[in-house]
């Protein structure tokens, strides 16, 4: 049986959301691989048509109409590829056309940076005069140290239950990419944190059950990751921070300022969730004046000899 292009990426995206993929992740997905399809159809060109040339127009096109970044156009070409292959697997395609196409990486940006200071400046902050602004100010600060004391990713702050925080031992379990499962720490400051907001949290018609979301909005439902990058930024700005603060930039916080004390890059990598070493690294910082200080201290011909 043939299917449409479109009839395709309808079953390619349900496969994609079996997989504990966050709705960011899901979205971007949707989106560059109909907009390749539509390339195609406006050019007459079936999916089973294309060939490695057509990709490269393609890339031509999105980079001279859309003026995409170099990081944009690997997603897209990275979003094309994964269907392609799942369509050339499912036997939907004889061949992957994305097979033989590469483009040269360009190297990853760093994330930007805000000090410790900084972010105790927003954590540390008053409490709103509003009743109702402090019972949604205890739930976010609740969310805003549990994402800066473990590094969470949004998608995992998002998707935590109740039974999944150890209170006793300050741990969290944590369901990441690849549905894969991982314990992570997290400090005092959080746990405080935690126990304040789960206080008022029946007050929102929820009862407090195991497997009820951890974090909810004021309609009694699992907070959504717009709302959460939302209530971030607003914080952020009733603190007086003039950053574009997001959940990201929190957890490269966490990554960063803990190797800045540490040194322990794997133990980092594993509270991450990083599958490759390499990848933190991208995320963290290296604290050159500190590696010259190591060297200059152990290293035998650190220093001129007369």
């Amino acid at each position: 049986m043939q299917y449409g292009a479109m009839q395709l990426l309808s079953m390619f995206m349900t496969q994609r959301e079996t997989q504990n993929h966050s709705a960011h992740t899901l979205d971007a997905y949707f989106r560059d691989i109909t907009s390749f399809i539509d390339f195609c159809y406006a050019r007459q060109l079936a999916l089973m048509q294309v060939e490695g040339a057509d990709l490269r127009e393609y890339i031509a096109f999105k980079i001279e109409h859309d003026q995409l970044s170099s990081h944009s156009i690997q997603r897209h070409l990275s979003s094309i590829r994964q269907f392609m292959q799942w369509a050339k697997q499912g036997q939907y395609l004889q061949h992957n056309p994305s097979d033989d196409l590469q483009l040269k990486r360009q190297p990853r940006a760093l994330p930007g940076m805000i000090d410790v200071d900084t972010v105790l400046q927003i954590l540390e902050q008053p409490a709103p005069e509003k009743a109702k602004d402090q019972a949604l100010w205890l739930r976010d600060k609740a969310m805003l140290e549990l994402l800066y004391s473990s590094g969470l990713r949004l998608s995992e702050l998002q998707g935590l239950n109740l039974q999944d925080v150890d209170f006793q031992r300050r741990l969290i379990r944590v369901t990441g990419k690849g549905n894969k499962t991982r314990i992570i720490p997290f400090g005092e400051p959080a746990k405080k944190s935690l126990l304040a907001w789960l206080q008022i949290y029946p007050s929102w018609h929820v009862s407090l059950l195991p497997n009820s979301a951890l974090f909810i909005s004021q309609k009694a439902s699992r907070i959504t990751p717009r709302q959460i990058e939302n209530r971030v930024k607003l914080q952020a700005k009733r603190a007086g921070v003039h950053v574009d603060l997001h959940p990201h930039l929190l957890r490269h916080c966490f990554a960063s300022h803990l190797l800045a004390n540490s040194r322990d890059l794997r133990a980092i990598q594993e509270m991450l969730g990083h599958s490759n070493l390499s990848t933190t690294q991208i995320y963290t910082h290296i604290d050159f004046e500190h590696l010259a200080q190591v060297y200059d201290q152990a290293h035998p011909r650190a220093y001129k000899t007369d």
